[in-house]
């Protein structure tokens, strides 16, 4: 079975799609937001004994800058904020991921066709 082949102009029209996604987009923050339950520093208090009485919940944005983990602290009201940046992130990296790949096929078909023009 041969794999389907898309035509140039559908090629184009994707592309144009993928550009309107990213007009789009939101603020955006690569990294990750995790809630955290935590330990305290007193041996004799619950939440050494029992997970479900942990204290928290706390929330830290995580990132990596030049190879090393930078940990934010964040408030409760601004978590949220940080969340749907992150998940905008994602999105503008699988959109030009797809960019991308549409870029090198229409290069290539155009590449070809400046090579033998009809």
């Amino acid at each position: 079975m041969h794999p389907r082949k898309t035509s140039q102009p559908v090629r184009e029209q994707r592309f144009c799609q993928a550009r309107q996604e990213l007009l789009q987009l939101d603020y955006f923050l690569k990294g990750t937001v995790l809630k955290r339950m935590m330990k305290c520093g007193r041996p004799q208090c619950a939440c050494h004994r029992d997970p479900a009485k942990r204290h928290g919940p706390y929330f830290e944005w995580t990132y990596k800058v030049n190879g090393k983990t930078v940990n934010v602290k964040l408030s409760p009201q601004a978590a949220p904020l940080y969340l749907v940046a992150t998940k905008q992130h994602r999105k503008l990296k699988a959109v030009l991921t797809r960019m991308e790949r549409l870029s090198r096929t229409v290069l290539a078909h155009l590449a070809k066709q400046a090579e033998h023009p009809d």
